[in-house]
């Protein structure tokens, strides 16, 4: 496995969920929500420079059934934007599904109303993606997850 830092990334239209692990840990913490909008590539890339990850993982929004949908063509697009303003940094795609509902779920279990989730919602299925990706490596002990391809536009 890399060395060094993970992200995770939620992307939506709206806001961006952030979480991060430190090196050699292998557990994930919330970090920040970005405001979606002109800004947003500035902010991550300077979390980026901040937290200096090994990799970052996006979460990649597949239909139940694994196929990808307009959501999923949204996230490759801003997926391949990050790469681009953090060349030095590996991104990665990984599967998403059901990341938000597992971590409402968690927010409830921990006694979060729905209406005092809106404010960390994001970040929790940030810390789920970037988990599950974790997850993933400890079991294959490599980076896991599909390449950013930087063509997309």
């Amino acid at each position: 496995m890399p060395d060094g830092a993970r992200l995770g990334i939620d992307w939506g239209k709206a806001r961006i969920g952030v979480a991060a692990c430190n090196a050699g840990v292998s557990f994930a913490y919330p970090v920040e929500t970005v405001q979606a909008g002109t800004d947003e590539l500035r902010r991550l890339a300077a979390i980026v420079a901040e937290y200096e990850p090994a990799v970052v993982y996006v979460g990649l929004p597949l239909t139940l059934a694994g196929e990808r949908s307009f959501a999923a063509t949204f996230v490759r697009e801003k997926a391949a934007q990050l790469a681009r303003a953090i060349p030095a940094t590996r991104v990665r795609l990984i599967d998403e599904r059901m990341s938000t509902a597992t971590a409402s779920r968690s927010l409830g279990d921990a006694g979060r109303r729905a209406k005092q989730q809106r404010k960390v919602i994001d970040q929790a299925a940030a810390v789920e993606i970037l988990q599950r990706a974790l997850d993933a490596e400890g079991r294959t002990g490599d980076v896991v997850g599909e390449p950013v391809e930087l063509e997309a536009e």
